[in-house]
């Protein structure tokens, strides 16, 4: 049996980091975690190839190779999906879908042979035994919640390490918390469910044999939804393996802004080389959190929080929303002075979008306020609701906020305060990687001479320099990124003159 797994193309969004690849010479963040999950539990006989669409572009002669091609995707995925599925339609191969975007809405795609949805370890061998049995039906689906003991270390043979940016790996699934707008506890539960000290140092393992050093993503949604396992168990036994193999690797995750109130738990982190953290702050307005459900965010000092969590040695990077029903007229501003007296560099700020399965969605639908699908991005193209606030004003004020703290002088400026409130405990250990001595070099040139911010880059250049040396290779990592988000925040297509007159474009 001759197996293509594909991966469809990911549109040019914040996460994307598709204009900062080019300054590190790689072609895409991360490789398909899910797909290289899946590679591994199919039968060892098998031949198996992988095409990364973020990587390489997806030929008709990889589809006429295949038996079956399996994809899977995610919501934001769904329109290069949808042409994939549709070459292999007139080309005659047969499909097997899953992942996020097939559990969700696999009923939008009856043109798939079969699909396998939910979590692969329960429903994949299901499917694998009836195909062998000359009996596989359209649909497998299942609610139950598998033990991640039984996830397999992923097929790393199938891609090539050296065309990403970061590796990455799952520790857990679920999270203790219940926001009104996300998906996640639809998908994976409200009980966190992790991997053994020893499956997770495999997995580890795996990429340290096959020469990868650098950054590694743990994609897991809330890290610390167990930090009882993690601070008796996991963070020691991660510490002990980094200091016995030179400390190959660094992290970073997501968590929730209670990190915050565990010190201990922040400083076993950081020795475990966790250099970053994504967390959901959505909005500095009390209201909002009440509204949504975000019982982890009220009643405390936010920007207190974050800055602990930065002096800790973690960098902080920040998910914003505006569009709550509660949202006052000041909370555009609200937002951009709680960005920038952060220092949270990587702040991704989205207008509200109901997807699908959320108590959000249901909300909305009961309310008869609901247009249609949400599209999954950040950099969102559509609203997909009925807004409380105008919206004219909605979408003029979001506008503002990217107009504003991705402008140079407001962008440099957080990557400032952010360099002198970050502690980090590893300042000796740099993983120079292929293309980042190069990097620095396009980062001159095209940030410090052709770039419209080249003042603002050489005043953080010899600053850091300077003030905080052994943090000049983040303070040039982060000019890059700002790049980055400056050329996706210019690519959305507005409608409308100003500030406060824009709508976006619908998709």
């Amino acid at each position: 049996m001759k197996i293509l797994l594909v991966y469809p193309h990911y549109p040019d969004t914040f996460w994307s980091f598709r204009h900062a690849m080019k300054f590190i010479g790689r072609k895409a963040s991360f490789p398909p975690l899910g797909l290289l999950t899946v590679a591994a539990m199919l039968p060892a006989e098998w031949e198996k190839r992988l095409v990364d669409m973020n990587v390489r572009p997806l030929t008709d002669d990889d589809l006429r190779w295949s038996d079956y091609v399996f994809i899977s995707a995610m919501a934001i995925q769904r329109e290069s999906a949808q042409e994939v599925i549709a070459r292999c339609r007139r080309l005659g191969v047969r499909i097997v879908a899953g992942g996020p975007l097939f559990t969700t809405y696999h009923q939008d795609f009856p043109e798939v042979d079969h699909v396998v949805t939910g979590e692969g370890e329960l429903t994949l061998p299901r499917f694998l035994a009836d195909l062998e049995n000359g009996e596989a039906r359209h649909l497998y689906t299942d609610d139950q919640r598998t033990d991640l003991g039984n996830s397999p270390v992923p097929l790393w043979e199938l891609i090539d390490v050296s065309a990403y940016a970061a590796m990455n790996i799952q520790y857990s699934r679920g999270c203790p918390f219940d926001c009104e707008f996300c998906d996640i506890t639809v998908l994976f539960g409200r009980t966190p469910r992790t991997k053994g000290l020893a499956q997770l140092t495999a997995e580890l393992e795996s990429l340290y044999v096959r020469g990868w050093r650098g950054a590694i993503f743990f994609v897991d949604d809330n890290f610390i939804g167990d930090r009882g396992k993690l601070k008796r168990e996991v963070l020691p036994g991660i510490i002990d393996w980094m200091e016995k193999r030179g400390r190959p690797f660094y992290f970073y995750t997501e968590a929730s802004i209670d990190l915050a109130d565990d010190g201990s738990l922040m400083e076993l982190m950081v020795r475990a080389g966790f250099e970053e953290v994504f967390i959901g702050i959505e909005t500095p307005h009390e209201d909002g959190h009440a509204e949504s459900g975000k019982v982890q965010n009220r009643n405390r000092d936010l920007l207190a929080s974050v800055k602990g969590i930065q002096r800790a040695g973690l960098q902080v990077h920040g998910g914003f929303i505006v569009g709550f029903d509660s949202d006052p007229p000041a909370i555009f501003d609200r937002q951009i002075r709680f960005i920038q007296e952060s220092g949270i560099v990587t702040a991704m700020v989205g207008v509200l979008s109901a997807m699908r399965g959320t108590r959000l969605y249901q909300r909305l639908e009961r309310e008869g306020r609901l247009l249609g699908e949400g599209s999954g991005s950040n950099t969102i193209m559509d609203l997909n609701f009925v807004p409380r606030m105008e919206q004219t004003t909605l979408i003029g004020g979001y506008r503002t906020i990217l107009d504003t703290i991705y402008s140079p002088k407001n962008y440099y400026r957080r990557v400032i305060r952010l360099l002198r409130e970050y502690r980090p405990l590893h300042l000796g250990k740099f993983h120079l990687q292929p293309g980042y001595v190069g990097a620095l070099f396009k980062s001159i040139l095209f940030l410090g001479i052709l770039g419209k911010e080249r003042v603002h880059f050489w005043n953080l250049f010899f600053w850091s320099l300077t003030r905080r040396p052994r943090l000049f290779p983040l303070a040039i990592t982060y000019a890059v990124y700002g790049f980055h988000f400056r050329t996706v925040a210019e690519k959305i297509d507005w409608i409308g003159i100003g500030p406060g007159d824009g709508v976006i474009k619908p998709s």
